[in-house]
């Protein structure tokens, strides 16, 4: 019988199928894009021992430093006769194994109780931290030790960072004691499940579908993928269709959105059909001339990029607050003349106020400020107006002349290279095909901007290194608004649609 982890056993929940590859063919994960999930999940397990360790007591048990056996041993020790909390205490039991990141004591007449807390960095809690932390007081319980209570430990959004490593209140905890409790005949089944799923010699047959995305992006999605048949417009390239709808439709032998019956179909997903079928794009022109004729005079193009900290590390702000630290800017002048503006700020120090200043200075007075989905560039400008009040009046000011060409694009354009989606780098290639993301090096998405910004920004980050991300940040940032002015200017006329 092996020895399932806990996550192991999580993974057994979300696919058996998936608990088999992560035994038996670990080398096929592909965890791309996970890094920073994995870096917040770390920062606020370090918080965690500051909040629950106050008296500087207590002991963390590193398993990769005195390895498994030590761990076990010395968590037992601990439990059994040290008042004083512990973090990623060694659990097993035959069969299973949990670290549990924090026990917190409780001395009374019949010895140690104890307090198990696992510590997560959303900010609520979700239906699968229940049955994780039904494992967790599982295995728990059944190694003898006496559990008071069990709690999920998450993020509290509301929380205002002070400043000076001051993070009391940046976690709140939710019992789920007589719910974790009340969960162990189902976890003893979990287990035994796996185990036998464990001890298969080959691949269990499993059909990809919505468990693959669902609680987590599976990591070995791409190997389940790459036997199933190549449909050039699968149900994923319809319109905001969600997984009920999908499965309706599976069940019913779609799997190419273009058999799908018009009457099953919304309007926007009728049209998507008709444009897969002709193989070419729809473009109301005269409507997107129409749409952009009120905005005249100097035209200004502006993208932003954020970072969300689950840990805040500037002083006044909250867990996740989207804080810009890049923006690009294109100007096109009334007789057509384009000059480039930006800002990026890599020194690690809060950017904020530099970044609302720099804007206000950059976007001039007059003019639309053209932004591809307006309730991000809008948000991100009065969420600086709240922090530096100073300047609210003329981030306030660029806010009433943003308009949006998201909504022009999605009623006006649709080529079926789009595949359901009107952002930006889907229609961008479909529009201006001489303009493409792939040819940028390093960043090409808003997601490995914010990567890159983290290491940008790390101290131990050798400064070629920096400068090679600092190059790489401000090429894609441009390229975001050089591409809204090519979309306006052939939504507005001006330039031949290809």
């Amino acid at each position: 019988m092996r020895q399932l982890s806990k996550s192991k056993i999580i993974a057994f929940r979300q696919c058996p199928k998936r608990l088999w590859l992560e035994l038996h063919r670990p080398e096929l994960r592909d965890d791309s894009g996970s890094e920073m999930v994995f870096a917040i999940g770390n920062q606020v397990g370090d918080v965690a021992r500051q909040i629950y360790d106050t008296a500087d007591d207590g002991r963390l048990i590193d398993v990769a430093e005195i390895g498994w056996d030590a761990a076990f041993s010395e968590t037992a020790a601990w439990l059994s006769g040290t008042p004083a909390p512990l973090f990623e205490a060694a659990i097993r039991i035959e069969g299973a194994l949990a670290l549990a990141d924090v026990m917190l004591p409780e001395a009374g007449d019949g010895g140690l109780r104890w307090h198990m807390l696992e510590v997560k960095s959303s900010t609520g809690v979700k239906d699968y931290h229940r049955e994780d932390l039904a494992v967790q007081t599982y295995i728990a319980t059944a190694a003898g030790i006496d559990l008071a209570s069990a709690s999920l430990a998450h993020v509290d959004n509301s929380f205002v960072y002070p400043g000076g490593g001051d993070y009391q209140g940046l976690l709140t905890a939710v019992d789920l004691t007589e719910e974790a409790r009340s969960m162990a005949g189902d976890v003893a089944n979990w287990i035994s499940e796996a185990q036998e799923v464990a001890a298969l010699t080959v691949e269990p047959e499993i059909e990809t579908g919505p468990h693959c995305s669902a609680p987590f992006d599976c990591p070995f999605r791409h190997h389940c993928d790459q036997n199933m048949p190549s449909i050039e417009f699968p149900l994923g390239s319809l319109h905001r269709v969600g997984p009920k709808k999908r499965d309706e439709l599976e069940a019913l032998g779609y799997d190419d959105l273009r058999e799908v019956p018009d009457e099953m179909l919304s309007p926007v997903n009728r049209m998507i059909k008709k444009q897969s079928v002709a193989g070419e794009a729809w473009f109301d022109a005269e409507g997107a001339a129409t749409d952009l004729a009120p905005h005249t005079g100097t035209s200004y193009f502006l993208d932003c990029e954020t970072i969300g900290f689950g840990v805040p590390i500037w002083k006044g702000t909250r867990p996740y607050q989207q804080l810009p630290f890049q923006f690009s800017l294109h100007i096109v002048s009334h007789d057509g003349e384009v000059e480039h503006r930006e800002f990026l700020d890599l020194s690690g120090e809060d950017p904020g106020e530099a970044f609302a200043q720099a804007l206000i200075d950059h976007c001039g007075t007059t003019g639309p400020v053209f932004v591809y989905n307006a309730g991000f560039e809008n948000g991100v400008m009065r969420g600086l107006a709240d922090r530096f009040p100073h300047l609210a009046t003329g981030l306030l000011s660029i806010v009433d002349r943003v308009v949006d060409l998201l909504p022009i694009a999605r009623n006006r354009y649709y080529h079926p290279s789009q595949h359901g989606s009107w952002s930006i780098k889907a229609v961008l290639p479909a529009l201006c095909p001489e303009l493409s993301y792939d040819v940028l090096d390093g960043v090409k998405d808003g997601h490995a901007a914010q990567r890159a910004f983290l290491e940008a920004m790390a101290p131990e980050t050798a400064p070629k290194r920096k400068q090679k991300i600092e190059r790489e940040l401000l090429e894609y940032c441009k390229l975001d608004t050089l591409a809204m002015v090519r979309i306006w200017e052939v939504f507005s006329g001006q330039r031949d649609l290809v």
